[in-house]
């Protein structure tokens, strides 16, 4: 057992340091995933909530294909797809080779998918806000946008939490999809070291376990979120 774990040692005899690259590379992807996601996920649900039938149909239109299509092959479609336009685009100007960036096209791809899944969870929680409440800022002489940003958001953001928080969760887990696209995530570092150490059964449960550890950080954070989030309410 000890041969075991020395294998996760810091330093050329050890993966220690290799384990840790990937663990920061999956972290910094959700945390750079989210805030973009959950922005156009709220862009969405506008539309989707608006009175304008075309921006209705589009946005119901684009929560259809990436709530439909699997995360994986968005993934390929991102990253492949993004190269060959990206290309093409600058051909147009000069014979310069540009390469689509590995992080940014995870980003990009969850991103996507996590906005269709948080556009749903937006979208409820704007109807579970009484039409009283827009009134009420019209009455109070505030503009439509200091309306929104006084009044419904705060309370959005309130009944929105527990399904953003379950969508966060999955986006943490889908950051082990990068790893697909040659990028450096905690599953790709733990495939490169049972390649070379023979030891799958080992590498895998202590990913599980690190996976298993951001989860209840996360579970931790997401549980003072609410608490902050409900001082609030009103019962």
């Amino acid at each position: 057992m000890g041969e075991l774990f020395s294998l996760l040692s810091y330093g050329p005899d050890g993966w220690g340091d290799e384990i840790a690259q990937g663990v920061w590379l999956t972290v910094r992807l959700a945390l750079a995933t989210l805030p973009f996601g959950l922005l156009l996920g709220l862009l969405i649900a506008l539309a989707k909530n608006s009175d304008e039938p075309i921006l209705r149909a589009a946005a119901n239109i684009y929560t259809t294909i990436f709530r439909g299509l699997p995360e994986l092959l968005t993934l390929f479609i991102v990253y492949f797809g993004g190269q060959i336009l990206l290309s093409r685009l600058i051909g147009l100007f000069t014979d310069t080779y540009v390469e689509v960036s590995g992080f940014v096209a995870g980003m990009i791809a969850l991103g996507l998918v996590f906005s269709a899944f948080a556009s749903e969870v937006f979208l409820g929680a704007l109807r579970g806000i009484p039409p009283g409440q827009y009134e009420a800022g019209s009455a109070l002489g505030l503009t439509r946008l200091k309306t929104l940003r006084l009044i419904i958001l705060p309370q959005l953001i309130r009944l929105a939490l527990p399904g953003l928080s379950n969508l966060w969760l999955v986006l943490l887990k889908d950051t082990a999809l990068v790893s697909v696209i040659a990028l450096d995530d905690l599953l790709r570092k733990t495939n490169i070291a049972v390649g070379v150490t023979k030891e799958p059964f080992f590498f895998y449960l202590i990913a599980c376990l690190i996976y298993l550890v951001l989860s209840l950080i996360s579970s931790i954070g997401i549980g003072r979120a609410r608490a902050w989030a409900e001082k609030s309410e009103v019962r």
